[in-house]
């Protein structure tokens, strides 16, 4: 292929300049090809592999160079040497999915995030399951010492809405729908976690349900994640499932799936004790149902609630029936103060299991109640 053929094909994918790293290594070194369009297609195994790199700098606090990244990389099984990884680096940087910061190493571009989110669909059917057990297993909470990260949703929304916003999760959290009593919330520039909140916008923290996956595990009790869904309450009691969603098999949370849908109606249900929530099901070891109640109960009384029903050994829990040995758990959603708001037309982008939080940076919802202004 001519050098100059090759560069309208990267130029026309949006490229401003050649990867050098094509330069050294040759055209047969950029293993794609054009399509019809004249756009650069990389072929599947190459696009796993930056793919697998992207998610490694995407998790990382800091910038990494080649060395680190491939480390992290075999730990999640996937082996290349430093070499290949820093083509692979140099490659990217042309496709404008990462920033050389030379020394420092490479950070990804919201552009790399974007190809992280819509790339590779069917590699993530299941994810959501694998980020639950691999959250739960990170989380670190004593219950009887009140320390320790917890799970945590980060939503966003415009700071000119926030003052709008407060009273509603008010609502949510007094009505019980919540995941207990503790919520984070930050201005721009401040962070919750991990997460740092970006320029005009108003971030809330609301600890996700899986934080009771990971107080159970840590008791060495075992939870299987089942389904997300939507639970229909009647006079405050939980009366039927309306909708469910694997994670076995879905690539996104099924609540942030219901509330874009806006199939929720939580404010109604904090107010009347009637209406949709969403929740999610989960199974525990029949025989460690005793300990699954003390420690529901204990978690209650620290503030991190949200366990709706307990289901008896062997036996359909709102008619999802259990396997043998098992016992259902129903837990509220802890997006659903954040389903609320979007009710109220209050446009949020929210990303659940988002980041893991020192509980001690989380303050009361009754605080919001109390002084709104000092968190504006």
């Amino acid at each position: 292929m001519p050098l100059d053929k090759e560069m309208r094909y990267l130029l026309s994918y949006g490229l401003q300049r050649r990867s050098s790293w094509v330069a050294r290594n040759g055209q047969g070194a950029c293993r794609g090809a054009a399509n019809e369009k004249g756009q650069l297609v990389i072929d599947i195994k190459t696009r796993r592999k930056m793919i697998g790199i992207l998610r490694v700098l995407d998790d990382a606090s800091g910038p990494l160079g080649g060395e680190r990244v491939a480390e992290r990389l075999r730990l999640s099984g996937i082996d290349l040497s430093e070499r290949t990884v820093r083509n692979y680096l140099t490659r990217a940087d042309g496709l404008g999915w990462t920033e050389n910061l030379g020394r420092r190493g490479r950070r990804l571009t919201a552009e790399g995030k974007r190809e992280i989110q819509g790339a590779l669909v069917i590699d993530k059917v299941g994810f959501v399951a694998a980020r639950v057990d691999a959250l739960a297993y990170q989380m670190k909470f004593d219950l009887a010492a009140r320390q320790g990260k917890v799970i945590m949703n980060i939503s966003t929304i415009a700071q000119k809405d926030a003052a709008a916003a407060l009273p509603i999760l008010v609502r949510v959290f007094s009505a019980n729908l919540g995941m207990g009593r503790f919520v984070a919330v930050g201005k721009p520039g401040e962070r919750i976690g991990s997460f740092q909140v970006p320029l005009g916008r108003f971030a809330i923290g609301t600890v996700c349900s899986v934080s009771i996956n990971g107080i159970f595990l840590h008791a060495n009790i075992s939870t299987t994640s089942r389904f997300g869904a939507l639970l229909e309450l009647e006079d405050g009691r939980p009366l039927r499932f309306n909708e469910i969603i694997s994670y076995e098999g879905s690539s996104l949370d099924p609540l942030e799936i219901f509330i874009r849908g806006y199939m929720t109606s939580v404010a109604e249900a904090a107010e009347t004790g009637s209406g949709i929530i969403g929740v999610s099901f989960r199974e525990v070891p029949a025989v460690a149902l005793p300990e699954v109640r003390r420690l529901a109960a204990l978690s209650e009384a620290v503030g991190i609630g949200g366990l709706l029903a307990v289901g008896s050994p062997n036996q359909p829990l709102l008619d999802v029936p259990v396997p043998q040995g098992r016992a259902g758990l129903i837990v509220a959603g802890g997006l659903n103060p954040v389903a609320a708001m979007v009710e109220s037309a209050i446009p949020t982008t929210s990303v659940a299991m988002s980041t893991l939080c020192d509980f001690d940076d989380l303050i009361e919802y009754s605080e919001l109640r109390a002084n709104p202004a000092r968190f504006l």
